[in-house]
């Protein structure tokens, strides 16, 4: 007598498709009458580079990721086959076994103990819509869970270069190497500082929890950079200008256009335009809360506010996505002559340079509250009247914010002694 024995195979394979267009690549893993299951992989390939006799990519030098590609598929087979020979218990082979097994090569830290750091990190991003942002009892934003996300990848990066650090590794030691990392990488001084402070925020959670005993990372040491960076802001002139070009003919720009200019005369932050609607004029303000801050705002309605809200009846256009309406706002102040040039420094890998922007190249939906601000600074308006419109927590903190020079601010000290003299004299 002889023992066919068949061992465990696996062929991968896309649906039929007559479209040119990305499709799914999926797994067939079977062993003879044993179990034949199928399951999603997490990779796409575009159909026309994909052999469906060979269950292979297609044809090396007509795609230039494909052997890329190819490896992926390969090393995806060798972890789903070993996986299957470690599993003891082979009646827990089925579809679910398999896109764990799928899930587990591609998000390895989906699966470590969550005591370790990169486990720990992994369990806080999974479970980042749970959690509440102290300043507003509401879940976190989308923007500061892609800042997990992004400063996770940049973990991963140091854990390829090095090693993969634990909770007790993170000393002046990894702060350095981290930070040279992510140098050079091209970071800005102000965006490697927001990556130590995500880290301090995943560190500090997991020492609140007791997971963490180690406290190297509260060393003074181990800081925040940052630096004053170079913005610019929209001169009333300026402002007066973009809003008078004429854009009837390109009605995308004119209505980003609009948004932008009820930005610079609110102060109000590109997420909270859309709060503006009928119910939230109060007489002569807005009144609305911030969806950053959680604060309650009443906002003066400036004439040219006035004149936007009539002109669409009230219900300002609808908001489109940050990266769109940004794109839209360049080509709209390239068109009214928004060109000042203007001198940003740029750090990269600690050098910094100077470079000069025409101003079109540089806004962008946050210069218009910076616009407001500064502005309002120049026209002498109390520091606190405006931190109360603008929902600015601390002076420090606005003063900060405010596109106002050492000039500025000694024109400032000038007029009130200009006016001191004026009132002695008029008495």
């Amino acid at each position: 007598t002889y023992t066919i024995i068949i061992m465990e195979k696996i062929k991968f394979f896309t649906l039929p498709t007559n479209k040119a267009k990305d499709v799914n690549i999926f797994v067939r893993f079977y062993n003879g009458r044993l179990f034949d299951i199928k399951a999603k992989s997490t990779l796409t390939i575009y159909s026309k580079y994909w052999n469906h006799t060979t269950g292979k990519v297609r044809a090396w030098n007509e795609f230039l990721e494909a052997e890329e590609l190819q490896t992926k598929l390969d090393n995806l087979e060798t972890a789903i086959k070993k996986d299957y020979r470690n599993t003891a218990n082979k009646s827990d082979i089925n579809k679910e076994w398999l896109l764990t097994t799928i899930d587990k090569h591609f998000n390895p830290y989906k699966y470590l103990q969550s005591d370790t750091l990169f486990g720990f990190v992994q369990h806080f991003i999974d479970n980042s819509d749970k959690r509440i942002n102290p300043n507003t009892g509401n879940p976190v934003s989308y923007k500061m869970k892609r800042e997990y996300a992004v400063t996770f990848k940049y973990l991963k990066e140091y854990a390829k270069k090095y090693s993969e650090p634990d909770f007790i590794d993170i000393d002046l030691e990894f702060y350095q190497n981290f930070v040279d990392l992510l140098r050079t990488k091209g970071l800005a001084n102000n965006t490697i500082g927001k990556k130590i402070q995500t880290l301090k925020i995943f560190l500090n959670d997991a020492f609140e929890q007791g997971i963490n005993p180690y406290t190297k990372y509260k060393s003074k040491k181990f800081k925040v950079i940052s630096e004053e960076s170079d913005n610019i802001y929209l001169t009333k002139e300026e402002i007066e200008n973009l809003y008078n070009y004429d854009l009837s003919d390109k009605k995308s720009l004119e209505r980003v256009r609009d948004l932008f200019v009820i930005g610079c005369w609110t102060g109000l932050r590109f997420s909270d335009l859309e709060q503006v609607k009928p119910d939230k004029i109060k007489g002569e303000f807005i009144e609305i809360r911030q969806k950053k801050t959680g604060k309650k705002v009443h906002i003066p309605i400036h004439p040219t506010v006035k004149e936007i809200l009539n002109k669409y009846n009230g219900i300002l256009p609808k908001p489109i996505s940050n990266q769109k309406y940004n794109d839209y706002l360049k080509e709209a102040a390239k068109l009214a002559g928004i060109d000042t040039p203007f001198i940003k420094t740029i750090s990269h890998k600690g050098l910094k340079t100077e470079k000069k922007y025409p101003k079109y190249v540089l806004i962008g939906s946050h210069t218009a509250r910076r616009s407001f601000c500064t502005n309002a600074y120049k026209d002498n308006i109390p520091t606190m009247a405006i931190m109360a419109v603008s929902g600015h927590k601390t002076e420090k903190a606005f003063l900060k914010y405010i596109k106002a020079d050492s000039k500025d601010h000694a024109q400032k000290v000038l007029d009130a002694w200009k006016k001191q003299s004026f009132l002695k004299v008029a008495k």
